[in-house]
């Protein structure tokens, strides 16, 4: 059985979170949430963390699964919307800053 939860329009670029969700893909849930509880990438792995977190209590709340048996199947990062914004320059002139946004999505199932 595989459950999953969603994140979408978080403020970190896809490629940061990208690392992490490269380090985490095929682990246990367990090793997947104590690596993401240590990692130096304090503000990713936080919001990586809640979201497996999320899934695991999607996947009690059904009833039908035991959750320390689950892995982390599927972990996608695609980007979202990007925020454009400037910041002024020298003559009248701007500077042209994207702000990238993320949409996560993770699949658990049972091994």
């Amino acid at each position: 059985m595989q459950v999953s939860a969603k994140l979408s329009s978080i403020r970190i670029t896809p490629r940061k979170i990208g690392l992490l969700a490269d380090e985490v893909r095929g682990k246990g849930i367990n090793e997947a949430l104590t690596y993401l509880r240590f990692s130096p990438r304090k503000r990713t792995a936080e919001a990586l963390y809640k979201l497996i977190k999320s899934a695991a209590a999607n996947a009690d709340q059904k009833g039908t699964v035991d959750v320390d048996t689950l892995y982390v199947k599927t972990i996608l990062v695609g980007q979202g919307v990007t925020m454009k914004r400037f910041r002024p320059r020298a003559k009248g002139s701007a500077f042209k800053i994207n702000k990238k946004t993320s949409h996560i999505s993770v699949t658990l199932a049972e091994k």
